[in-house]
């Protein structure tokens, strides 16, 4: 992980796996996750590594009051399968969806594997915490992050209402 700069934006990653939960593989996306926030100069905390399901609710909760993170990136459990309940527990929360974002991760993951479609991840945010749902698979992470290193910055700036001239 990234050395902790008190003032940096700050990524929150929360695994949603419940292999890496019981320690049954070792969890590989968030160093994916802290690699990428490095270039564009965000610290990233240690992640939160839950099981699949119904915990993905508190473990969003818990960040939102007790950190308020800039981000909170998900990854995993946005796929098919009967405890795939990330996008249900992330969606109820958001202030307001960003499609685009979500859209766009898709796309981009659709040009080196079709399977890229099946992702039911949403994004939004919450009060100023900006909330996006990855799919699981670290090749899908780093596919992921190549698109929202170059949203972050400017997505952070707009829920924070700080505005620059150019899009003010």
């Amino acid at each position: 992980m990234a050395d902790y700069d008190p003032e940096a934006r700050v990524i929150a990653p929360v695994i949603v796996s419940t292999r890496a939960a019981t320690g049954e593989r070792e969890d590989e996306s968030a160093p994916i996750i802290a690699e990428f926030a490095a270039t564009i100069g965000f610290a990233t905390r240690p992640p939160v590594v839950i099981p699949d399901g119904e915990g993905v609710l508190a473990a969003l909760s818990e960040l939102l009051v007790q950190i308020e993170p800039a981000v909170i990136i998900t990854s995993g459990g946005t796929g098919l399968t009967p405890d795939d309940l990330t996008p249900e527990f992330t969606k109820p929360m958001l202030d307001k969806e960003i499609p685009g974002v979500v859209e766009a991760i898709r796309a981009h993951g659709r040009t080196k594997n079709p399977l890229a479609a099946l992702s039911r991840g949403v994004a939004g945010f919450k009060d100023r915490t900006v909330i996006i749902n990855l799919p699981g698979s670290p090749k899908a992470v780093r596919e992921g992050m190549e698109v929202l290193v170059e949203l972050l910055p400017h997505l952070c700036d707009q829920v924070a209402d700080i505005r620059d001239g150019h899009w003010g």
